[in-house]
């Protein structure tokens, strides 16, 4: 549907995330793992502004310490996927131009492509004026991938099957994260494929995770603000896996952990580290200090909103 009032562009925002938590089931038959993960979305967004076309086509910058070079920018990017979908699901005939402007590291293991997806299903919806709901839009997003759906929603959640099935969880305040950026990715699935040999290697050892769960400990540290408390519960099984395939994540580890991080996690499949610091002097101090090891950090605040319509 479209009238004389549709909007020439539209430009929205989502935000990129950290598992604060996330336990991986075993390998099932159809290639995919279970999980159970807690999401916090964070204040590092991917900019989408989309233009009337009569294809599809996608051009992508980034921001400061963000390398958007191995980016795809054909029919594989996911937000052209997305804007795909959308046309395909609502008989909509036309194309879409799409700008994507990322803050979030590409392969970091924070989501960004994910974001784009999101950013853009909800750009696309208003650019065209298919009139989808929000829930309609979140329905969709979970066929792009398993992070889409939670970077349509942000805020805290809870995300099960393969992380795209959400409840909501409550968190109090808001949470200081510095985040260490490396200047290369990690695959998600070499990440997830590196998981799977580990526990081969060491199947004597280790017991089957048949359904994994988010521990009790990390829902009361989000439901009570408390960063000391999550310090102590935050977990990710991909951790290992990532500093096997790039053990000097382990020295970042250690040097923010000495410079006054509570904890430092590998986030989602990495190489991004996401340090939690007591609260925002903290943060400030870390991230002088890791800048001054020649580390590119960014400062960022959790949990945030999901994608949303911005006003230019």
């Amino acid at each position: 549907m479209t009238s004389s009032t549709a909007p020439t562009v539209v430009h929205t925002r989502a935000p990129g995330k950290i598992n604060v938590f996330l336990a991986v089931g075993d390998l099932h038959d159809d290639g995919y793992h279970e999980l159970a993960t807690a999401y916090q979305a964070v204040s590092l967004y991917e900019d989408v502004r989309a233009r009337h076309a009569d294809g599809f086509s996608v051009r992508v910058t980034g921001g400061p310490g963000v390398d958007v070079a191995g980016v795809p920018t054909d029919g594989t990017n996911l937000a052209v996927r997305a804007a795909r979908l959308l046309a395909s699901t609502t008989g909509y005939r036309g194309g879409v131009d799409l700008h994507i402007d990322k803050a979030v590291p590409v392969a970091g293991g924070m989501g960004g492509g994910s974001a784009d997806a999101a950013a853009t299903l909800l750009a696309c919806d208003a650019l065209w004026q298919t009139g989808l709901s929000r829930d309609d839009l979140l329905h969709l997003s979970a066929e792009l991938g398993a992070d889409v759906p939670f970077a349509f929603a942000g805020g805290t959640a809870v995300g099960t099957g393969r992380g795209d099935e959400l409840s909501p969880a409550l968190a109090k305040g808001h949470f200081q994260w510095v985040l260490a950026l490396a200047d290369f990715g990690l695959s998600t699935p070499t990440v997830y494929r590196e998981l799977d040999e580990h526990r081969r290697r060491h199947h004597g050892d280790i017991s089957p995770v048949r359904q994994p769960v988010v521990d009790t400990a990390v829902l009361q540290a989000l439901r009570a603000g408390d960063p000391g408390m999550l310090a102590e519960a935050v977990h990710n099984d991909l951790q290992a896996p990532a500093l096997h395939l790039e053990p000097g994540l382990g020295d970042v580890i250690e040097l923010g952990e000495r410079n006054g991080a509570l904890a430092g996690i590998v986030s989602g499949s990495g190489p991004t580290v996401a340090f939690l610091a007591p609260d925002l002097d903290g943060a400030l101090e870390l991230q002088i200090a890791l800048s001054a090891a020649r580390l590119t950090v960014v400062r960022a605040t959790g949990p945030v909103h999901g994608a949303r319509v911005v006003a230019d």
